[in-house]
């Protein structure tokens, strides 16, 4: 799949879903539903259709530029 920048704002569309039906917008709770299109687990990060950048500790950057910290659940050792 080749995605084509906004040429007037050098930056990717807030949405690249394609696909019906069509996935959670990046301003949704469910955002982190919506299909990877890019993946980079060696990087720790993937690219979502909704165009969120989800990371591997789960935080995440939205495409307005928004930043969601890291939600997981600690492990509690006893």
């Amino acid at each position: 799949m080749h995605t084509q920048l906004d040429t007037a704002t050098n930056r990717l569309p807030d949405s690249l879903c394609t696909h019906t039906p069509a996935c959670p917008p990046a301003e949704g709770s469910d955002r982190e539903a919506a299909h990877v299109v890019v993946a980079h687990p060696e990087q720790g990060w993937s690219l979502l259709c909704n165009g969120v950048l989800l990371f591997e500790d789960t935080g995440e950057l939205l495409p307005d530029g928004r930043v969601i910290p890291p939600h997981r659940t600690l492990a509690v050792v006893a």
